[in-house]
């Protein structure tokens, strides 16, 4: 029996839902000229693709679960049962400007939530057919092969990843100073520009962590469970698990997000419910439904790791 026939049923949803837009995103790479661009900010753009991609995501995932919510990132919480509590969470193109420029470096992001506890996730990359999944319990893998963090546990000898800020109004000199910190102190920083498939490379062991402030829940979602069931550590900047509405994000196998995470601490901000209202409200959203959509976050403190008898880690 293959890897892909024992898969959860909501994960297999996933799985046709992600490559669906893949689909779509594959066929618009090949005529961007033509391609309807609109700027949501200053730096922040979206694409009638992510539109088109959102949409057969959303369809795809409602069609089998219609009793289901949905938190995606150009449609917010407009679609699906805003009570259940099983909320997908769907970024359906990161790296929109990477695309825009024809740089191959994007990717489809779909998580399931239940009870505030990513359960189901996927990541697709459409340019190298490269499929990232995980579900709770069941280890995390790309393709039909197993995924493992990188077992370095020297920061110096380390290769991290991270995303620069690029929104006007974004703290530009904190961050700097983060860069030059962890830059003196790493092997080698990389910025390829889709934070959900950057997360899948640490669990791939491609980096042996990475750091990002200024994100949503959908850039993160499905990447933190594919990290956690790989053996890695996800948190926010002092470490601590609450990461999803923080708009900070650090993951690493567990010796290097450790020492990333000492490093990080002095530049945590923490986010009230009201800044995160205020803040979607300026991006034209529904800022109490995305506050509401902070039970996709698990309050609990940092991850602790249980070995199993066959080998698997739990979080």
């Amino acid at each position: 029996m293959t890897q892909q026939a024992a898969l959860h049923p909501m994960l297999n949803v996933a799985i046709k839902a992600a490559r669906a837009a893949g689909a779509i995103i594959n066929r618009a790479s090949m005529d961007l000229d033509i391609l309807r661009i609109n700027t949501k900010s200053p730096n922040d753009f979206v694409t009638e693709v992510d539109q088109a991609a959102e949409q057969i995501i959303i369809e795809t995932l409602l069609q089998a679960y219609p009793d289901h919510g949905i938190l995606a990132e150009e449609s917010g919480r407009e679609h699906g049962n805003k009570t259940s509590e099983f909320v997908w969470i769907i970024d359906p193109l990161d790296g929109t400007t990477n695309f825009i420029h024809g740089l191959p470096m994007y990717c489809v992001s779909i998580a399931l939530s239940h009870r505030g506890v990513v359960q189901q996730a996927v990541v697709y990359d459409p340019t190298r057919n490269d499929l990232f999944y995980a579900t709770k319990g069941r280890g995390a893998f790309m393709n039909d092969r197993r995924l493992r963090v990188s077992k370095r546990t020297r920061m110096s000898d380390a290769l991290i990843g991270t995303g620069f800020p690029f929104r006007r109004g974004d703290n530009f000199k904190r961050y700097l100073k983060m860069f030059e910190t962890v830059m003196t102190e790493c092997a080698g920083l990389r910025r390829p520009g889709a934070a959900a498939l950057d997360l899948c490379y640490v669990a791939a062991g491609y980096y042996d962590a990475f750091f990002e402030t200024g994100l949503h829940p959908w850039d993160v979602a499905a990447g933190s469970l594919i990290i956690t069931e790989a053996g890695g550590l996800v948190g926010n900047f002092t470490g601590e698990s609450d990461f999803l509405m923080q708009r900070e994000v650090v993951a690493g196998s567990p010796k290097i997000y450790g020492q990333l995470v000492q490093l990080l601490a002095p530049y945590t901000r923490v986010i009230k419910d009201e800044d995160v209202a205020a803040e979607a409200s300026a991006e034209g959203k529904d800022g109490a439904a995305v506050v509401a959509a902070a039970a996709t976050a698990p309050k609990k403190r940092a991850a602790v790791r249980i070995k199993k008898s066959d080998g698997d880690e739990t979080h």
